[in-house]
């Protein structure tokens, strides 16, 4: 009869470890990731930005339902990101969201240092340093204008602003030189005195970059604060 309770505390104990692992699985998932079903302010904001970028046409209300998980879907296709659906830390930092992840790179100024030198690489890794971190300056001082979203990630992923991120070279991984030229524009240097578009003649494709006017060239890149 002991042996027989002996087992049975025993099996108890092995399944209540299992079920409390699995439920601290799920808290911990369910805290990092925004999926079909999740309801409350992330969820409003999620649906807010994709609102405004052309991704959702339906209401802001919090809810996380079909409207939304299509919309998720569209902006991660768009954006080179693994289309599930779920707004899990890759895409939160392409949506300019806070990563909510024991796995996050260390912390806000780590993070934009590693998202700011991806764009830098995507767009610069063969220019002049001095032009790495131009690009860099050029994606900061966005983040501080008014008519351009207020964070680096929104920035960059903001549809149709860089070909880093339609062509994917924003998923590559970042140069020595761009993680230093990074590091340099977030600490203040701005080699264009204020710029806020870059492009490069020979490879644009886009018209209304001839209405910009130009008011300096690295590399091969022209530098310009707005239209002539």
């Amino acid at each position: 009869m002991r042996k027989a309770l002996l087992i049975v505390c025993t099996i108890f104990i092995v399944c209540f470890s299992l079920v409390t692992v699995f439920i601290n699985d799920y808290i911990s998932y369910a805290q990092s990731n925004i999926f079909w079903g999740s309801r409350g302010e992330e969820v409003r904001i999620v649906q807010d930005k994709l609102k405004r970028w052309g991704y959702y046409d339906g209401a802001v209300d919090g809810i996380y339902g079909y409207r939304t998980f299509l919309a998720v879907r569209s902006f991660q296709q768009k954006n080179g990101l693994k289309v599930d659906g779920i707004v899990g830390p890759q895409t939160r930092e392409a949506l300019g969201m806070p990563v909510a992840t024991p796995a996050s790179r260390g912390g806000s100024r780590s993070d934009d240092v590693y998202l700011l030198a991806r764009a830098i690489t995507g767009e610069a890794r063969g220019e002049p340093y001095t032009g790495q971190v131009a690009v860099g300056a050029v994606i900061l001082n966005r983040v501080r204008d008014p008519r351009f979203p207020n964070s680096i990630a929104s920035v960059i992923y903001q549809p149709g602003a860089f070909t880093s991120v339609a062509d994917g070279q924003i998923n590559m991984e970042p140069v020595e030189s761009c993680i230093r030229a990074a590091r340099d524009a977030l600490n203040g240097w701005d080699p264009t005195g204020g710029a806020l578009y870059f492009w490069n003649p020979a490879r644009s494709t886009s018209e209304w970059i001839w209405r910009l006017k130009p008011t300096l060239k690295i590399g091969k890149h022209w530098f310009a604060k707005g239209p002539y």
